[in-house]
């Protein structure tokens, strides 16, 4: 059990709601699918590429993960993967974020990934750990394969797959063009997903909000430089999705505080939260960002979250998660 938390915050039931599959792989795990594809790698070799110093380098490194992920037994395996890190941590559900427009740009199919994702995760889910799923498309790739992220959604007819998102460089491509994209992912029953205010201003979480509709924030920190759009937040209780451990290691909070060198203890959290605005705290991408669940719960304890708050970030991410109505929300 990581320091700062205590035993009872750890064996709680959990859900984690911003948590990318691809981000997720393990460096035992990378090795095995380098080998399947003719490239071998030692498990140090692997962390050295899980180093990063700020977002550009952890983009590359993510890129350079998923290269490697080109059959749909690769998908399998490294949802197997996640399954088994997932339940170390008392997580019984998770909603797991798909690079989707990556499998495009790569000429794969995405029904035949995420069918093959489906039987991986399928015994996992009848011991109790429900996984549902986001197809998520890269801004930068822009709108017209964004939509084409929503048509492979709607092909897998799936009502495992609850939301549709937009992650990558929220730097690159207005957000109102992604408009109509947003439009047909409600049209077809999706829930609205988008990275914003990660490495962005508070600007960008404004505009998915009053735009798109948007209804979590993924990240969201540079909500701190606008008390407006912190009381807009928490009267309309629109989530945010905390990172702690990826917004240090991207850079992005040394870029929102606008200073060199920040520790956990520099993170807005606190102030978010007391602010009454919805926190759901997740991992990002685990393997890559050297986490885990409960490693950002310490890291919230870390901060100065007191007992009370900590047991109340796990009843939220219950509280938001996109299940029906009337569903059983906790294991």
């Amino acid at each position: 059990m990581p320091p700062f938390l205590s035993d009872r915050i750890a064996s709680l039931p959990k859900a984690e709601l911003h948590l990318h599959l691809e981000g997720s792989i393990q460096p035992a795990t990378v090795c095995a699918l380098t080998a399947r594809h003719g490239v071998v790698m030692t498990e140090e070799e692997v962390r050295q590429r899980y180093a990063y110093r700020d977002f550009p380098e952890f983009i590359e490194a993510f890129k350079w993960v998923t290269s490697f992920l080109r059959e749909p037994q690769d998908y399998a395996l490294s949802a197997c993967d996640l399954a088994e890190h997932l339940l170390t941590q008392r997580v019984v559900y998770a909603e797991v974020t798909l690079s989707i427009g990556v499998m495009l740009l790569r000429k794969q199919r995405p029904e035949a990934n995420f069918e093959a994702l489906l039987r991986a995760t399928e015994p996992f889910e009848s011991g109790g750990l429900r996984f549902r799923w986001v197809f998520d498309a890269a801004r930068q790739f822009g709108v017209d394969a964004a939509m084409q992220v929503v048509k492979s959604a709607e092909r897998c007819n799936s009502r495992a797959i609850v939301a549709f998102g937009v992650g990558g460089d929220e730097l690159l491509v207005p957000t109102k063009e992604f408009r109509p994209i947003y439009d047909r992912a409600g049209e077809i029953g999706l829930h609205r997903l988008m990275h914003a205010g990660e490495v962005g201003g508070p600007e960008k979480i404004r505009e998915a909000i009053e735009l798109l509709g948007v209804e979590r924030i993924g990240h969201g920190i540079a909500a701190i430089h606008d008390p407006a759009l912190m009381d807009l937040l928490a009267e309309r209780k629109i989530p945010l999705e905390i990172c702690p451990a990826s917004n240090i290691k991207t850079a992005a909070l040394a870029r929102q505080l606008r200073r060199e060198n920040v520790t956990m203890e520099d993170h807005p959290l606190p102030k978010l939260l007391r602010h009454g605005i919805p926190i759901v705290l997740s991992t990002d991408d685990p393997a890559m960002f050297h986490t885990t669940l409960n490693e950002e719960y310490a890291n919230a304890a870390r901060m100065g979250l007191r007992e009370d708050e900590l047991n109340r970030i796990v009843e939220m991410g219950f509280q938001y998660a996109f299940l029906p109505a009337g569903e059983t929300r906790r294991g």
